[in-house]
């Protein structure tokens, strides 16, 4: 299947201690049927099928694909168990209530690693993994994103140089109509496992990850400024 490559200056850098992956949320910079896909899961009858599998009334789709779009992680990426930012950062009344993660990885060995991790939470704190799903081709899965929803593929890719895992995601809101919503920044969360450094990293740079989206949606920059810096820095390790 098409895909841009990975070194196109068209992707964002997320490069930084709590996650190693690159995004594209441009859609006319997407392969054509890429695009044709994702304008199908972002069409008004597939939007509305969203809405009758979750339970989630007037669910609507982000034509901009903020924070989503396509995405791919090369060798050692990977993802730290988080729960999604909850607020648009360009539209302070749109609440985000659902993903969808559509794989895109032709010929993937599981023992490359890449499988999606869903966690449990009790009394505050990461319990255990309750499922692992590996990033096939053609395999999709939706959930809605609230603060139970903790995800994530956080063990280094182990694929050979050139191989790298793929995905579309995109995103569907509600409308908050009778008041400006508040919403949370995406929160990275250490494992039980994890070393107290380890763990002590991802806390310090979820506070810097906030005061960025903040920042982000109060000043309403793009991340192209951030995605130079980082991916600058990441080459200089």
């Amino acid at each position: 299947m098409q895909f841009p490559q990975a070194k196109s200056d068209a992707w964002t850098q997320y490069k930084h201690a709590n996650e190693n992956k690159l995004g594209m949320p441009k859609r006319e910079l997407f392969p054509v049927t890429i695009g044709a896909v994702t304008d199908e899961l972002n069409s008004p009858e597939f939007v509305a099928w969203v809405s009758a599998l979750t339970g989630i009334p007037n669910l609507m789709a982000d034509p901009t694909l903020e924070g989503g779009g396509l995405h791919q992680s090369g060798p050692g990426g990977y993802l730290n168990v988080h729960t999604d930012f909850s607020m648009h950062h360009f539209h302070t009344h749109w609440h985000r209530r659902v993903n969808l993660i559509l794989y895109l990885n032709p010929g993937w060995r599981e023992e490359w690693g890449g499988a999606i991790e869903l966690w449990e939470r009790k009394d505050g704190k990461m319990a255990r993994c309750a499922a692992k799903y590996p990033p096939l081709l053609n395999h999709a899965l939706v959930f809605t994103t609230d603060e139970r929803s903790l995800h994530g593929f956080p063990d280094p890719l182990t694929c050979p140089e050139g191989q790298s895992r793929k995905s579309l995601a995109l995103y569907y809101y509600t409308v908050e109509q009778d008041k400006k919503f508040t919403g949370h920044s995406t929160d990275y969360f250490a494992r039980p496992q994890d070393s107290w450094g380890k763990s002590a990293m991802i806390w310090l740079d979820k506070k810097a990850v906030d005061l960025y989206s903040r920042a982000k949606a109060r000043f309403g920059f793009s991340d192209k400024l951030a995605s130079k810096v980082l991916g600058f820095l990441s080459k200089k390790k």
